[in-house]
């Protein structure tokens, strides 16, 4: 006989938001012992409050213990230094994921496992996949093997870009509920079991730090100083009010005289300089793409990959961008070449994420872009 749902004791990352109101919904729905955590991070919106007390109230709801755990110090030590200086020395780094492997998979992870906790979930729009195996020669016998994360049938709302770099064991103890849910789903169960974060809209800004003005965030840490807009041959069309606040691919921010769009292709922190050029200029098309800092969440790909063998993948550079097909090989210890199929306008920006995938949407690992 196939095992049965066995009741664990489950933490479950609320935000104050739907998704994970939901995903505490449809545990406690399950008969699991199900208690709420709520991560007070870095509050440069002033909203962290706001979603605090929604928070509370679907634990109360719910009838689910409720805890605060205050990270603050934490959060601006690994986030959001972090994410300042990537800007600063002229990369574009992702604090998304960051704040899930240090953060929410991090140090809300180890507390509640310390707690006594079996899992841990949240509201992400993932799936975990799992490989069985018969035991004891009972065919209807199955025992579970291994742990995957796989693209949320949601591919809208799919979460697994931010995922990569949580180590692969720690899977072991994660729980996604939302995984093959559609987003109208959610809203429609929220709906119907009478939570109030039903209508709420998304969060928009980054993990915990919340919507607000970017630009005028780093323009407050970061020292700006106006600068040359120049195009690939050199001349100067414009200017900018500090290198650090670009990344690869950006359109917009500077002044540009000659009336046509541009966009970014290079920048430069010491010289305080920006390159740009038109939509139409191969300077833009991407064929091949180096990556390091690689965490494998597949232990048969990392094996492959050590080995130096050339692994076929679908390949995504930035959240929501579409999978391109590549081959990767590995070219030193922890740094692979990604050459895709065709070239195209893909704007790797250096300390973005790159994300592996195989063609039935497991997540094979990822890297940074260097």
């Amino acid at each position: 006989m196939f095992l049965k749902r066995v009741k664990k004791k489950i933490l479950v990352a609320l935000s104050g938001g739907v998704d994970s109101s939901v995903a505490a919904y449809l545990l406690k729905k399950q008969g699991h012992d199900v208690y709420g955590g709520f991560i007070r991070g870095f509050n440069v919106d002033g909203c962290q409050d706001k979603d605090a007390e929604d928070a509370r109230l679907v634990a109360e709801k719910l009838g689910m213990p409720f805890y605060v755990f205050d990270f603050e110090k934490e959060y601006e030590q690994k986030v959001v230094r972090y994410l300042l200086d990537g800007y600063k020395n002229g990369i574009t780094p992702n604090p998304d994921v960051v704040c899930n492997t240090e953060i929410k998979f991090g140090l809300l992870y180890d507390a509640a496992m310390r707690l006594g906790v079996d899992a841990v979930a949240s509201g992400h729009y993932a799936r975990l996949c799992y490989k069985f195996r018969i035991s004891n020669f009972e065919f209807r016998k199955k025992e579970r093997k291994d742990v995957y994360v796989c693209a949320a049938k949601d591919t809208n709302k799919d979460q697994t870009y931010f995922l990569w770099n949580i180590p692969r064991q720690k899977f072991e103890h994660i729980m996604f509920p939302l995984g093959n849910l559609l987003k109208p789903e959610v809203r429609s169960i929220a709906a119907r079991a009478g939570l109030h974060t039903a209508h709420k809209k998304d969060s928009q800004g980054i993990c915990f730090l919340g919507k607000f003005n970017f630009a005028e965030f780093l323009k407050e840490h970061i020292p700006m100083e106006p600068g040359e807009v120049v195009d690939t041959a050199g001349n100067i069309i414009g200017t900018h009010e500090g290198a650090a606040l670009f990344t690869i691919g950006q359109r917009h921010g500077f002044a540009n005289a000659t009336g046509h769009e541009l966009f970014v292709v290079a920048k430069d922190v010491v010289t305080n300089r920006i390159v740009v050029t038109s939509g139409d200029d191969p300077a833009l098309m991407t064929r091949e793409v180096s990556v390091g800092m690689l965490n494998f969440l597949d232990a048969s790909f990392e094996q492959r990959m050590k080995e130096k063998k050339e692994q076929e993948v679908l390949v995504r550079l930035r959240y929501r961008q579409p999978l391109r097909a590549a081959m990767m090989k590995m070219t030193s210890d922890n740094t692979a070449l990604i050459h895709f199929a065709a070239e195209e306008k893909l704007f790797p920006a250096e300390g973005q994420s790159a994300v592996m995938y195989d063609r039935k949407g497991k997540v094979l690992g990822g890297g940074i872009i260097l």
